[in-house]
């Protein structure tokens, strides 16, 4: 073999999830109106964050305050 040709072999092997594989996986339960199924990826300042991680449920404060704006976005 060539010292070229042995760049063109590959070792594909799976690396197993240092975390283990939970078998307990279950879809989050809620009694919204409407199921939570979506995500939404957005960048913020570093300042944002810090106050952010103070709330007691970040994630329900961003969805609220998210509802909020639209809510009277709709309103105009």
């Amino acid at each position: 073999m060539l010292a070229s040709e042995s760049s063109l072999i590959y070792i594909s092997t799976q690396m197993p999830n240092p975390k283990g594989n939970p078998d307990n996986l279950k879809p989050i339960k809620s009694d919204r109106e409407e199921p939570l199924t979506e995500q939404v990826n957005l960048r913020v300042t570093k300042t944002m964050k810090e106050e952010l991680s103070t709330k007691n449920d970040p994630p329900e404060f961003c969805r609220r305050a998210i509802q909020e704006a639209l809510d009277k976005d709709k309103g105009k």
